[in-house]
C-alpha cells in the first residue's frame, strides 16, 4: 500500500500537523503519523524510515521546531521526497525552524513549506501531487479541489461585490 508518511519531532507539534493530516484524509491518500526526534531518538527515526519504506511510504513530511534537523535527518536516511514543515516555537517563532529546514547541503534536498499551519496544509497538498504523478484518480480529486476553491472565491465574492 502507498501511503505519506508524517513524522513529528515532538506532540506539541501535533495541534498544527493534524491539519495535514485532515488534507490528506480529505484525498483519501493513507498515513501514518508518529513522533520521533532527530536529537531525542536518532535511532527510533532512522528505524522508522526503513520499515515504512518498506511498508510503501512515497513520501515523508517531516515537521518540528526550533533547531529543526528533523527533516534533514530524514532526508539522510532515504531518497524519497522530504518535505519540512517549520513549526512556530521559540523565541524566533519558526524563522529558526524555516532556515534549518531549508538550509540543507547540496544532494539532500527538502522540500520546505511555510511556517505552521498552512505549511502542514500544503505539504499535505505537495505529497498529494507527488503520488498523483502516478494515480490519475488523485489527479482528477485535486483538478475538482482546484474547481471548487475557484467557485468558492466566486461564491464569496457576490455576497460582497460591489461593480460598476
Amino acid at each position: 500500500m502507498k501511503f505519506v508518511s508524517i513524522i513529528m519531532g515532538s506532540k506539541s507539534d501535533y495541534a498544527i500537523m493534524e491539519e495535514c493530516a485532515k488534507t490528506l484524509e480529505k484525498f483519501g491518500v493513507p498515513y501514518e503519523l508518529i513522533i520521533s526526534s532527530a536529537h531525542r531518538s536518532p535511532e527510533r527515526t532512522k528505524e522508522y524510515i526503513k520499515k515504512a519504506e518498506k511498508k510503501g511510504a512515497q513520501v515523508f513530511i517531516a515537521a518540528a521546531g526550533m533547531a529543526a534537523h528533523l527533516a534533514g535527518a530524514v532526508a539522510a536516511a532515504t531518497t524519497r521526497p522530504v518535505l519540512g514543515v517549520p513549526m512556530e516555537s521559540g523565541p524566533l517563532r519558526g524563522e529558526d525552524a524555516l532556515l534549518s529546514t531549508v538550509m540543507m547541503p547540496s544532494g539532500m534536498p527538502v522540500g520546505t513549506l511555510a511556517i505552521g499551519k498552512a505549511g502542514a496544509v500544503n505539504a499535505a497538498y505537495l505529497a498529494v501531487q507527488i503520488m498523483a504523478l502516478e494515480d490519475d484518480e488523485l489527479r482528477v480529486k485535486l483538478d475538482e479541489d482546484r474547481i471548487a476553491k475557484a467557485k468558492k472565491v466566486e461564491l464569496d465574492s457576490s455576497e460582497i461585490e460591489v461593480i460598476l
